[in-house]
Order: C-alpha cells, then structure tokens, then sequence
C-alpha cells in the first residue's frame, strides 16, 4: 500500500515530511525533520518521529472517520483531508487521545 504525505515542507534550514500509511495490520503515521533548525533544538541534524494504531484499535477509528470498517484506502485518504498541517501529528495524537484510541509511538533524535 502506498505511503500518503500528511505534511511537506522545505527550506534552506529544515526538511519535514509526515506521512501515513499501513504496515501489515497496523495505521502508522511517521515524520522525518532534518536540517540545521534540528540540529539546533535537538543537537543532530536529524529527528524521526512515529505512532502506530493497531488492528483491534483500528474498528475505533474508522466509524469516526466516517469510513467502512477495513477500507484502508479510504481511511488513509480521509486523514489525509483531516490532518494536512503542519501540527498534523500532534493534532492527530490528540484525535487518539480525546477518543480512547490506543496507540503505540516513538521518537528518535
């Protein structure tokens, strides 16, 4: 299945790019910044950040996104509407939170 872009972005300093997609049974959303405006806040040049939702939290969230349960397509094309920002990540993690979605992230630097 193919990756979808969230959220691009591109300057002399920083590169950011978020995207979603599904690995086997599991909804990930990741994102890569890197550039000097990194290295500054962060001390490389580089953070890579991601949350997954797994299968069985996954029936929670495709009601909510007015999507039929198991249209993966679907469902990447509609946080795909909903999140397009650049705070996407922290607005989608928020979405899971606010409605008891559990999932699974990590963070890089």
């Amino acid at each position: 299945m193919n990756k979808v872009t969230l959220y691009h972005y591109e300057d002399p300093d920083i590169k950011i790019t978020i995207e979603t997609y599904f690995k086997g049974e599991w909804l990930i959303i990741e994102g890569y910044d890197i550039g000097k405006r990194v290295e500054e806040a962060w001390g490389d040049s580089d953070y890579e950040y991601a949350v997954g939702v797994n299968q069985e939290e996954l029936k929670k969230l495709y009601p909510l996104m007015n999507v039929p349960v198991g249209d993966k397509d679907g469902l990447l094309k509609a946080i795909a509407e909903k999140y397009k920002t650049k705070t996407c990540y922290s607005e989608y993690i928020d979405f899971l939170d606010k409605n008891g979605i559990k999932a699974e992230g990590f963070s890089w630097v």
